[in-house]
């Protein structure tokens, strides 16, 4: 199995890859649960238009992934990096759901809401990463472009 965070590329030996196979599930397991929760107290009922609960969660993970890609200073460890990227943030956001409540909302009429959700969803997703990416950077105290 081959390891790669932030552009390393390693082998692992096949006990390391199971143990970070295992991270990862876990991993998982706790960002499906907490879109689930946010989903339930956002998403309180089946006929909300606006899917506040994904949009929050695309959009955290966004943040959470371009900070900690680009931050060398907090030295995570690259089995909970890869845990927490791959599992947490990789069940937690979800581009499946975002296209179907998107196609939900269009074949509802919602036609300004659905547009609004995939401006938002894909400019605010880039726009958020990016901010991500300048905080990691201005805590390790480089360049911020």
């Amino acid at each position: 199995m081959i390891e790669t965070i932030s552009g390393d590329v390693k082998r692992m030996d096949s006990k390391r890859s199971y143990r970070t196979m295992l991270y990862i599930g876990l991993a998982g397991i706790l960002g499906a649960l907490a879109r689930f929760g946010f989903s339930t107290i956002w998403n309180p009922s089946t006929e909300i238009v606006f899917p506040w609960g994904t949009f929050f969660c695309n959009l955290a993970g966004c943040l959470l992934l371009g900070f900690l890609v680009f931050t060398d200073k907090l030295r995570i460890p690259a089995q909970l990096q890869m845990a927490i990227t791959t599992g947490f943030i990789g069940s937690f956001t979800t581009f499946s759901t975002f296209s179907y409540e998107t196609v939900n909302m269009l074949r509802q009429g919602h036609m300004i809401l659905a547009f609004l959700y995939v401006l938002g969803s894909l400019w605010g997703g880039l726009l958020i990463t990016w901010l991500g990416i300048r905080l990691a950077k201005s805590i390790q105290g480089g360049n911020l472009s």
